[in-house]
């Protein structure tokens, strides 16, 4: 099943593909994600981020600050699901065949256009090959950008960086 995001009146912005969009005039709300890898080829240690990120950013600003919070190349195909776990796929944003496609959807997909999510989970799932898939949950409360502040970032690490070629390196 897929869902697809509700119009609104406002505009929306446009990903600007670089996973930093920087902090903005306007008043935002800021979301704080902790992001758990929960699968992966090589995943050897634990692994968790918590993401501080605007709610209007896309799927596609989620998944840049994920690639740059564990260090991976952004060199593989991705999709966002939702779940009650990361083998259950309730919800996918997108079921097009076509990779352009879903690189559409994921830009314009707006995180507050998700959210809330109920019982169920977001997972990230980058190359498809290695499987890492990421737990995303978001916390409880969101509260007003600060002035001079760039989101996305990371404010919290546990854990090393997954190694996404530990046989190349």
């Amino acid at each position: 099943m897929k869902q697809r995001a509700p119009s609104r009146s406002e505009p929306r912005r446009q990903a600007q593909g670089r996973g930093d969009q920087g902090s903005r005039a306007d008043a935002s709300i800021v979301y704080r994600l902790t992001v758990e890898c929960v699968s992966g080829a090589y995943l050897k240690e634990p692994c968790l981020r918590v993401i501080e990120i605007e709610e209007d950013s896309t799927l596609e600003d989620l998944h840049f600050a994920i690639q740059k919070a564990v260090s991976f190349d952004n060199d593989h195909l991705h999709e966002f699901y939702a779940g009650r776990n990361y083998r259950h796929r309730k919800v996918q944003y997108s079921d097009s065949e076509e990779w352009e496609d879903r690189e559409g959807v994921f830009a314009n997909l707006r995180l507050c256009d998700i959210y809330p999510l109920g019982r169920l989970k977001l997972y990230y799932w980058f190359d498809f090959g290695d499987d890492w898939i990421f737990e995303v949950r978001k916390n409880r409360g969101a509260h007003p950008a600060e002035p001079g502040v760039s989101y996305p970032r990371v404010v919290e690490r546990r854990g090393p960086d997954p190694e996404q070629y530990p046989l190349w390196e």
